[in-house]
């Protein structure tokens, strides 16, 4: 992983990305739906911080604030514990693994996040972005690459999920959503695709 350098300089370059994305949009943004790999799907309630999840048989009304209050159904009957407690994990884990590759240019000031400029080997510079909590994996690292307006055409990642670290990502076919917030529908890693299908951001 790449050294870099925190203060200003990076915290700037932050901001610019996020200009770019139309970040205070999406933060006004009360509902974002997708479908990421053909398998996982999902409504987000912004505003209320509730997540419908659906997978195979299953959907969990999430709520992301007071887990406990989640309700999980398995072809439409209510799962009990101590099964829910496992499918409570996984729901989460996937709508935070999920949710990433449609947001994370606007989680770069989260809560605990350090925020890097680095010299890339082309001369220009990049964005190394470390959480170092939240998340279902913190440590997580992203080297962000950027065009010449900001807008983000890639990222490597050091993350606990993938033994090789510095694998690349790309981010493109980029859309200005029905909230205005500019958001990423095609990825694309070691030459495999990572699909988003009905992405939509609306407000209410």
């Amino acid at each position: 992983m790449p050294e870099g350098k925190i203060g200003t300089e990076a915290d700037n370059f932050a901001l610019r990305i996020q200009e770019a994305v139309q970040h205070d949009k999406y933060v006004n943004t009360d509902y974002i739906q997708w479908t990421f790999r053909n398998k996982n799907h999902y409504i987000w309630n912004k505003k209320s911080g509730t997540v419908e999840v659906k997978w195979e048989d299953y959907k969990a009304n999430l709520d992301l604030q007071n887990p406990e209050n989640t309700t999980i159904l398995k072809n439409n009957t209510t799962v009990d514990h101590p099964e829910k407690e496992q499918l409570l994990g996984k729901a989460l884990s996937y709508f935070n693994n999920d949710s990433f590759w449609i947001v994370a240019p606007h989680k770069l000031f989260d809560k605990g996040v350090t925020r890097k400029v680095v010299d890339l080997e082309d001369g220009s510079k990049g964005l190394l972005v470390t959480y170092s909590s939240g998340g279902t994996t913190p440590g997580d690292s992203y080297l962000w690459k950027v065009d010449k307006n900001y807008l983000p055409t890639s990222y490597q990642m050091w993350v606990s999920l993938i033994p090789i670290g510095g694998i690349e990502a790309s981010w493109e076919n980029w859309t200005t959503t029905e909230s205005g917030a500019y958001l990423s529908q095609k990825h694309k890693a070691l030459g495999v695709g990572i699909p988003i299908n009905n992405l939509r951001a609306w407000n209410e």
